[in-house]
């Protein structure tokens, strides 16, 4: 067992490309730890089903998580139940990651931090969060049974958990701010063919209000321009926000470069502008953020890790 807080690896961040990263690291014999703050899995853990991963035609993110998580341990990887609070590189080049209470120090480490929901910036939606506004439907799809909701959003995400939501409230309502989805045509048609889901394209939601719930939201017409408000009963409806991603970078500005969507940049091996500093998954700069190219960018920056140790 290991003992001391000094590792060949530190892994920051136990999703996909987190837990991937560590058992390729383990099954080359480094000594690495995750450190996770939450549940393993990180985003997909909030995901009702995962349907694209190779091998699992249809499982739950919770689940896929969990085997993550269980393959990295049972192959020597540690999970370090901890908030880490800031990554320092010290004077022999090494990094130390703190919690507040117990620093933790690797010759090299693997940022996995993903990345966190856009919100959009209309009036009033950081102070409706969790009170009508929500950017996880199968985190809060449930308390909307039988009601109404209304899904911002274009893309593959907004779409997917519009149809999931489609089977558990009353009516779903697209609001999309451009004349078209941007999503895939095959997904946008398996929600168009649902009974209870209409569109408001060219349309942006630039205002809510009420009490303690939502009871107003203000729509504009993008091509006309014009507002108009309208009214339900408060309780009666929610908004879920699928705007798309921000890769969760605050602990490593300074040691790395960031692209134009906010992400890490990186090279094909997922080393960053620190040598020994290598990034995986979502809090890269990327084109496609899903579970297996995150699994795939921890595998390759695990060996990345590996050779530069062995260098």
């Amino acid at each position: 067992m290991h003992m001391s807080n000094r590792y060949d690896t530190l892994i920051l961040g136990g999703g996909p490309a987190g837990y991937t990263a560590a058992i390729y690291a383990a099954r080359a014999g480094l000594s690495c730890a995750v450190v996770e703050q939450g549940m393993p899995g990180g985003q997909i853990a909030t995901t009702d089903v995962i349907e694209n991963y190779p091998g699992f035609p249809s499982i739950s993110g919770s689940e896929l998580g969990m085997k993550f998580q269980e393959h990295a341990e049972a192959a020597g990887a540690e999970t370090l139940y901890a908030m880490a609070t800031g990554i320092e590189r010290l004077d022999d080049d090494s990094f130390a990651i703190t919690d507040g209470a117990q620093t933790y120090t690797a010759p090299t480490l693997i940022l996995a931090t993903g990345a966190v929901p856009r919100t959009v910036g209309f009036e009033g939606e950081d102070t409706y969060r969790g009170r009508g506004i929500s950017y996880c439907a199968t985190c809060d799809g449930m308390f909307y049974r039988g009601k109404q909701v209304f899904v911002i959003g274009g893309g593959n995400a907004a779409v997917e958990e519009a149809i999931y939501l489609s089977h558990i409230a009353g009516h779903v309502t697209m609001v999309v701010r451009r004349d078209v989805f941007r999503a895939p045509q095959g997904v946008v048609d398996t929600l168009l063919a649902r009974d209870n889901v209409d569109v408001r394209y060219e349309t942006s939601i630039v205002r809510v209000t009420g009490d303690q719930l939502l009871s107003k939201i203000t729509f504009r017409n993008n091509a006309a321009g014009e507002e108009h408000e309208e009214s339900f009963d408060e309780g009666s409806f929610g908004i879920f926000v699928f705007a798309g991603t921000q890769p969760t970078v605050e602990l490593v500005e300074g040691l790395v470069e960031l692209g134009r969507d906010g992400g890490v940049v990186t090279d094909d091996d997922m080393a960053t502008a620190t040598p020994g500093l290598f990034a995986a998954g979502d809090v890269r700069t990327k084109k496609l953020r899903q579970v297996i190219t995150a699994a795939s960018d921890g595998a390759i920056a695990a060996m990345s890790a590996y050779h530069y140790l062995n260098g």
